[in-house]
């Protein structure tokens, strides 16, 4: 039976309703770290919200499952079959992605699917994915080490070896180990809003938003010398986004040349600096819609995108919603109707 929220019913909106349903598939050889992310973004309580997110559960086609490198044991979890009442299926994933996934695991996988159950498959939960058939014609990503290996495999599959993540709909795959709580934050951001979504990110103390489009790799994520971090600047232009900032303010504000903000902000964030502006500027716009903000043209001028089509068309890009369609979603009761 699923669980009941009084205060939520996993879409944002406050009503009774039951909760969305997470599970994650463990099989034989999957990555502890992954688990964790999963049960970190989606199976722990949240008082701090004052209701719960979702009802998450493990399951495993065998009754004990050795994990990664005989680490440790997984027992007393559900069978395989409590796949089959999942709203989201986490897929396993592990590190030996030559070896074939067990039958059991794919027919899971595929019965999900047919009933349109949403499917998430972090790191080279994309091989799980694209065994059981259902990632043919699709986008989708996965591990940088192991992408001439996926290709050559799966060849139908519309591969994006370069970002942190691809959200296709029904399917969301993450490329490594971290970008699983970026993916979960983002599943998060979709089902609940962005404000819910920075209170999870807060509690997990992780970035809120790093967007799926950005680089897999980081080029040196350590200052090896000298403190060279952007937090000080990334910091300032939180606080201003509904002025007029551009590049240049920010390499100045950061005593660089915009052409050394550029590579900084490459090297540590993996995006561009315009880009990570207008990222930061959507997800207030985001935050207030949700806070009751009326006038989209007062959201627009308060988070710094400048029009109400501009508004629109970033988030309709980003989160596949218009601003009302979004207020009627993440809004508060009683702007729903």
């Amino acid at each position: 039976m699923a669980q009941e929220s009084s205060q939520g019913d996993g879409d944002g909106r406050g009503r009774r309703g039951p909760l969305h349903r997470v599970v994650v598939i463990v099989d034989a050889n999957s990555n502890p770290f992954e688990l964790s992310c999963a049960i970190e973004v989606f199976g722990l309580r949240r008082p701090e919200l004052g209701r719960d997110l979702y009802e998450f559960s493990l399951c495993s086609p065998e009754p004990r499952t050795l994990m990664r490198d005989g680490f440790f044991t997984l027992t007393g979890v559900a069978g395989l079959e409590a796949a089959d009442s999942a709203d989201t299926l986490i897929v396993p994933n592990r590190p030996d992605v030559e070896v074939p996934r067990r039958p059991a695991v794919l027919d899971a996988v595929r019965r999900a699917h047919a009933r349109g159950a949403r499917l998430v498959g972090f790191c080279s939960g994309a091989f799980t994915l694209a065994e059981a058939g259902v990632l043919e014609g699709r986008r989708a990503t996965a591990h940088w080490q192991w992408a001439d290996s996926f290709r050559a495999r799966f060849p139908g599959v519309r591969l994006e070896p370069d970002v942190l993540f691809v959200d296709d709909g029904d399917i969301l795959t993450a490329a490594g180990s971290a970008a699983a709580l970026d993916l979960g934050l983002h599943v998060v951001r979709r089902d609940h809003g962005a404000e819910v979504a920075n209170a999870v990110s807060r509690r997990l103390v992780f970035a809120a938003h790093r967007d799926g489009g950005q680089r897999q790799f980081v080029e040196r994520p350590v200052p090896d010398v000298r403190d060279e971090s952007l937090a000080p600047v990334l910091a300032w232009a939180q606080e201003r986004l509904d002025s007029p900032l551009s590049v240049p303010d920010l390499a100045a504000r950061a005593a660089l040349s915009p052409a050394t903000l550029h590579r900084r902000f490459q090297a540590q964030l993996g995006t561009t600096p315009l880009a990570w502006l207008t990222g930061e500027r959507l997800t207030l716009a985001c935050r207030l819609i949700e806070r009751g903000v009326t006038g989209f043209d007062v959201v627009a001028r308060r988070s710094g995108l400048g029009s109400t089509a501009n508004l629109r068309a970033l988030m309709r890009r980003e989160t596949g919603l218009t601003p009302s369609a979004y207020r009627r979603r993440f809004g508060p009761a009683t702007q729903q109707h």
